[in-house]
Order: C-alpha cells, then structure tokens, then sequence
C-alpha cells in the first residue's frame, strides 16, 4: 500500500507571532559582519512591520537581552526603525500609527536605557546617526506634538503622550538634548488634558510635563517653567487636580491593602476574630490572609508605586502658580460625598509619613509632598480658609503604626489635619541617624501654623495636648542621643527650630488655645520636663548661642512651678505626690508671679525659596524619571 502523502507534522509547543521573528530580524546581531548590518530591510519588511499587531512583551524580552554593544552593532536597522516610525506617524493612517507610536514607546525605553560607553553620541548614532541627528529628531518631535494636540482620537494621542514620555526619561538617564525644549509642547499637552475625561489618561501628560519642568531648570530658563506661572485656564487645571487627587487615593490604597488600619467599631464578629472564632461570626467571610512581619515590611519598602512621580508636576505648579494653589485647597471632589482632591493628597502624605524610613526613594518623595504643604501654608490667603469652617474635611489618615493620635470621626478644618500629620510626622521617624532636614520641615510647618493661629486670634478645637507632649518627647530623644544627632549637617538648625517653636507657643498660645485649661496644660508639661531642658541645653551648647533665651524661658518657667510645687501645701508635701487638679491650680496661682520673655521675632520663617533646594529636587526629579519607565512597563 503506497504511504499517504498527507503526514501530520508534530504539533509546536509554541506559536511565534510573525512580528516576533520581524523584530529578531531587526536586532539580528551577526557577530560582527558590518557588511550584513549595513544591508537596508526592503520597503515590504516595513510594510508589513507597521501593520501587524506589536507584541510589545516579545520586543521587551528581545531588547533587555542586547546588551549596549548590540545596539550599536545594530545601528543601521535601528536607524531605519525611527525613520520609518516617525514616517508612518506624520501619515496618521490606522493601523500603523498607533503601532509606530506603540513599538517606539518600548524600543525607546529599552534601547536607551543602556549604559553605553558614550551615552549621548551613541544614543544619536542609534536613533538617526550623528549628522542627521537634528534633523531626524525635530522631525519627530514634531510628529508626537502635532499626534498630541490633534490626532484622530483620545487613544492615539495617549500614545504620542507615552513615547514623549518614554524620550524624555531617557534623556534624563542619559544627558540626550531633549528636543522637546526646542519646540514648545506645552500647548498640545494642555489641549490633549482638556479633551481628556479620563484622570488615568492624563496622568502620563501631567507626569511628562513634571520632566519637562525639571530638565536642566536650575542650569539654564527652562521654558515649560515660565509657561507654568501665567497659566490661568481653570478647567485644565482642575482636570490636573481632579487626576492628582484619583492618583493619590490609588497610592493610599496601596499601602491600605498590604496593611487595613481603618478602626472599626465593636461587632460581634469583630470581637470573634479578635478570640480566634472570625468563622463563627455571622455572614463571616474568608479574609486575605495578613502577611507575616518580614514580607510585610518588603511590601512596603516598595511603596509608593510609580505614579507618585506626577507629585513632582503638582509641586512646580503649586510653587509657580497661585491659581493652582487655589483650586487645589477650595475644589470640591467630582462626586458628592467623595474626598477631594487635597483631602486625598494628605490623606497619602499621612501614609508617606509613617513610612518615610522605608526607603531612601519614600523620603525623597516625603520631602515633595512637605514642600507642596509649606507652599499652602504659607500663603496667608489660603491658610486663613484652610482654618475656617468652610475648609472643613474628612481625612483618613494612617494608624499603621503606634502611637497613634487620638481618632476623630467627622469633618475638621484643613489646619488640624495638618497638625496630625506633622505630629506624626515627629513621632514615626526617629532613628539615631536622624532625617534632620525632614524634621526641619515638619518644625517649619508647624510654626507657620502657629504664628498664624496667634496673628489672626483664631481658635480650633484640636487636642493640643498631643502636640506638646510630641514635641517634649522630641526633646527627650534628643537628649538621650546627643552624639548622635550633633554629627549631622543642619542639627543646630534644628534644634533651634525646635526651642523657638515651644517657646513661639508658651508667649503666645493665650492668643490661639481655644480655652485656659489648654495653656495650663502646656505649662504643666514644662514643668513635668525641667530636667529633661537643662539636660538639652547643656548638651547642645544652648547657653552659648542667641536661642539662648529661648531654652532659657523654657527652663525659668518650668523652675519657676517647680518651686511653686515643692513649696505647696505647707512644704509638707513633695509635688510628685500631687494631683493633677492640685498640680493646676498652683500653675494657676503661679501666674501671678510668672514673668515670660516677650516671644518678639519667634515666629519669623523665611519663605519658600526653591534656589535653597536644588539637591534634593534633583534628586526627587532623578527618581521621578525611574519611575517614568516603571509607569510605561505597567500600562
């Protein structure tokens, strides 16, 4: 019997998309046969490159293989590949824009993230080759600005936003000449946010616009800064503010998940779970399991993900336009009955706070969110509404650590919020070796608050106590790593920070405490820690320097009750066996006789200056770029 001619080939383990073997083509390293390199791919290989479906996993996986070396060798084809890209985008026919915009996106990210031994001239010898350079990149910058301002639809335009976005980044990485500081793009970006309804697709235009603020802005005028100061369209700028606010409830959300602190009220199934009986409870359902300590604390050491990089784009816009500031503290959530937008900005600075020590990239971005809160406060227009009524909010802020601040339930005005924060702020990030600048920040917030609260005459109801007792407390840890802290730039600023904002509050707090028994507190916990201040003082050298008469109010008062107290009740009695009620009415008595330097000039702050931070904010900008390419790989 003849064999059929029909025999079954065996069955692959796995299909290999056409356009996968096109990119293998493409970055084909022949082990150094530059004849072979040279050799242009026909107009067909790009025909059909452009027009079918990018597996964009597949060109990732293939360009994290090539090393720099590869690249270079392959410099031909990936000249073709840009040239031929930015063509099919400038024609704006579907399909082979969207995956021109779609491969250069990956290709860029990929390509140019690589260490070459020349970063800049390599990276032009394998985008367009170095005499074409100019030309060949205007031309595509061009091509995303004019896909951005007024491409065919909302999801091509995203794209042209996402490889604008992709460059940039590398430029960062790399000290590639952005062209985008050539030609302006800050109008397309804007018409592209005001077209766009939906905060996730304006986020990759707010973030990239962040970028370009940022690049080279201390060396030389960078034009999309200027562009900030004198931008008054409301809506666009609500659309930002909206998708900044969206964005940092998904970043709560993060650190939420990994750790649930929303205090709960007692049920019945609360207090089974608490004895180990949760499956008896009624309606009980499995719960995510909470991970144990050590993948807990990983979990969070990676938080914040990629997307706080946009608060690098809020900051320029609140530190260059009052405008922005504006809307930022009065715009209402979108939704009725939704937190707004600055009620989830705290909300996540809360968290930022807790977390600051889990990482050096956590702090980088803990100082931004500081900076974007001194900027509000500072302003004597928007603090004055962030103390009044009709600033009131919710805000759920972080209990994922002790000591936690007492819980209050309902709305509050913006001010006392801030305190929280600040207060947690002081008490999660103490370590021997000291966040000083943070603490300088936080310390500076704080007065400013004060001072205005004393200015204005204005009392808020908050718990006081708190405050005072972190701050002593602070003073306490001080004292106790004296060595430690003294070694480390800008300590003396602090302490002084420290000195002046206690006593700011003891010569001034009548002006601000909301009733007697909140100033008799204060005084009762000066004199609770007299030792602790003469210890701090000599340890740091106080009585040397001008806050000498700041440490030394302190201290006066705190002797002054004291020898009130050890003379009480006939001398018989020593006052660390009196009652609280005791120990209040003799600081009543006491003012009598009480003499507190004037606090003149204690709560004198100088304005935000952006010039006095250059380091840290090239530092956040740095980190913002790193994120910039996590962002892209995600979506």
């Amino acid at each position: 019997m003849e064999p059929s001619p029909l025999t079954q080939v065996s069955r692959p383990d796995s299909f290999q998309p056409k356009i996968v073997r096109l990119y293998e083509t493409l970055f084909r390293d022949d082990g150094g046969d530059d004849d072979d390199d040279e050799i242009d791919l026909s107009e067909g290989f790009w025909e059909e490159f452009f027009l079918l479906r990018p597996d964009l996993a597949g060109l990732r996986r293939i360009l994290a293989a090539l090393g720099p070396d590869n690249i270079l060798h392959s410099q031909a084809h990936t000249q073709q590949l840009f040239g031929h890209a930015i063509q099919r985008v400038r024609q704006a026919r579907a399909p082979a824009d969207e995956v021109a915009l779609e491969t250069l996106t990956i290709f860029l990210d990929g390509a140019l993230s690589k260490r070459y031994t020349n970063p800049s001239s390599d990276i032009l010898s394998v985008l367009a080759g170095l005499h074409d350079a100019d030309a060949v990149l205007s031309d595509f910058v061009a091509a995303l600005d004019t896909t951005i301002r007024s491409g065919r639809d909302l999801a091509l335009r995203l794209k042209a936003v996402r490889a604008a976005l992709s460059i940039t980044a590398a430029a960062f990485h790399t000290g590639l000449p952005t062209y985008f500081t050539h030609r302006d793009l800050f109008p397309s970006l804007m018409k592209y946010i005001q077209d766009c309804d939906d905060s996730t697709h304006i986020l990759p235009a707010f973030y990239l616009l962040g970028l370009l603020v940022n690049y080279n802005k201390f060396e030389f005028q960078n034009p999309y800064r200027l562009r900030l100061d004198d931008f008054v369209n409301d809506g666009i700028i609500q659309k930002m503010i909206v998708c900044f606010g969206e964005t940092c409830a998904t970043l709560r959300n993060a650190y939420v998940a990994v750790q649930d602190d929303q205090p709960e009220g007692w049920t019945l199934g609360s207090t089974l779970n608490y004895i180990g009986l949760g499956a008896l409870a009624p309606g009980s359902r499995p719960t995510t399991p909470v991970p144990a300590a050590d993948e807990t604390k990983s979990l969070f050491a990676a938080l914040p993900g990629p997307e706080i990089g946009v608060l690098l784009a809020t900051y320029d816009f609140a530190n260059a336009n009052k405008l922005f500031c504006f809307n930022l503290v009065t715009l209402s959530p979108p939704k009725k009955g939704d937190p707004s937008p600055l009620s989830e900005f705290l909300s996540l600075t809360s968290y930022l706070f807790q977390h600051a020590h889990r990482s050096y990239r956590s702090s980088l971005y803990t100082h931004l969110s500081l900076f974007v809160v001194q900027i509000l406060v500072e302003d004597q227009i928007l603090v004055k509404r962030l103390c009044s009524d009709e600033s009131k909010v919710s805000v759920r802020l972080c209990r994922q650590r002790q000591p936690y601040l007492p819980l209050v339930k309902g709305d509050r005005v913006v001010v006392s919020i801030i305190l929280d924060i600040m207060i947690d702020g002081v008490n999660h990030n103490l370590r021997r070796r000291l966040d000083v600048d943070f603490y300088i920040l936080c310390l500076g917030v704080l007065l400013r608050l004060l001072s205005y609260l004393s200015r204005a005459k204005t009392r808020i109801t908050y718990h006081w106590s708190e405050l005072w007792r972190t701050l002593l407390s602070f003073v306490r840890f001080l004292s106790t790593y004296t060595n430690d802290i003294r070694s480390i730039h800008r300590s003396p600023e602090m302490v002084d920070h420290l000195v002046n904002l206690l006593a700011f509050a003891l010569s001034s707090g009548e002006n601000f405490l909301p009733d007697p028994a909140s100033y008799d507190d204060l005084f009762y916990k000066l004199v609770e820690s007299g030792d602790t201040l003469t210890k701090f003082r000599d340890s740091f050298g106080l009585a040397g320097r001008i806050e000498v008469n700041s440490i030394q109010t302190l201290i006066n008062v705190s002797s002054h009750y004291n020898s009130l107290l050890e003379g009480s009740d006939k001398g018989k009695t020593r006052s660390k066996n009196l009652s609280p009620r005791e120990v209040s009415n003799v600081i009543k008595q006491g003012y009598d006789t009480l003499s507190i330097e004037p606090g003149d000039g204690l709560d004198r702050w100088e304005k935000f200056r952006e010039a006095n931070l250059k380091t840290p904010l090239k530092k956040v900008a740095r980190a913002a770029i790193d994120d910039a390419k996590f962002l892209l790989e995600e979506k």
